[in-house]
């Protein structure tokens, strides 16, 4: 047996409610768009320091070195 409910019918407490509350923390959100990151300080940033121009060479050697693991691998099974 099918609940037919009729369109023209004024929203329930419960949704309006619910409709209040969800604008609310809309409003809530859209103050604190403002933050770029979300974060008020940044004192945990404090004291790292700026990647050098090497990094490309230490992820270039991880490639390296987990592709000769792969290759030795491969070439044991064979």
């Amino acid at each position: 047996m099918a609940l037919f409910v009729r369109q023209d019918e004024n929203r329930t407490e419960l949704q309006q409610r619910l409709a209040t509350e969800l604008q609310e923390r809309a409003k809530l959100k859209a103050k604190q768009a403002d933050q770029p990151d979300g974060v008020e300080d940044s004192q945990f940033i404090k004291g790292t320091k700026q990647s050098t121009g090497l990094a490309w060479l230490w992820a270039l050697v991880a490639v390296l070195a987990v592709g000769t693991i792969l290759f030795l691998m491969i070439k044991a099974n064979a």
